[in-house]
């Protein structure tokens, strides 16, 4: 692995376990084994570093979703990265709010991702209705954004009861 990929690695892990604040820059580089001075030279800035971080996070969230064609698909995804990777909310609006919302490359990361996972749950509507819905689509994406904030303190069962609320929405859609 190289450099660059094993400091990206090591700062979603640093940064979604103990949040953007909470990881000093020593933590970091003897995370990922290397000096302040590299760490610099690879991503420019802290900041820079957590953006580049939100897009890779965003990648692979949005490959875990890319074979969805329905509500079960969706939150049968979801399921699965809470297993994999752990229920701890949203890292893109724990960034966010972290850094105030006044750090450009942050805000754009999580407007990015909001926008891809919206669209994404658009095309998954579409795939499941037949036709367009944006209110469903709305409504689900805050199912989706709901169940991954409580899966923090309720635990992962309420992606089962967040995907019944969705199945009911979208049968409702049908008729």
């Amino acid at each position: 692995m190289d450099i660059r990929t094993r400091l990206i690695d090591t700062a979603e892990q640093l940064f979604d376990r103990h949040g953007f604040t909470a990881t000093g820059m020593d933590r970091l580089t003897h995370g990922a084994g290397i000096s302040s001075r590299t760490l610099y030279k690879h991503v420019g800035s802290k900041n820079r570093l957590l953006a580049i971080v939100l897009d890779e996070r965003d990648r692979r969230f949005m490959r875990s979703l890319a074979s969805a064609v329905s509500v079960d698909d969706l939150f049968g995804a979801l399921s699965a990265w809470f297993a994999d990777e752990g229920a701890r909310g949203c890292l893109f609006l724990r960034s966010w709010a972290e850094t105030g919302g006044d750090v450009p490359e942050i805000v754009e990361a999580m407007t990015r991702h909001k926008a891809r996972l919206r669209q994404r749950i658009e095309e998954i509507v579409e795939a499941e209705t037949g036709r367009r819905d944006d209110e469903l689509a709305e409504s689900i994406l805050l199912l989706v954004e709901g169940v991954t904030h409580a899966a923090t303190y309720r635990g992962s069962a309420t992606v089962d009861v967040a995907l019944r609320a969705a199945r009911r929405l979208v049968e409702a859609a049908i008729v």
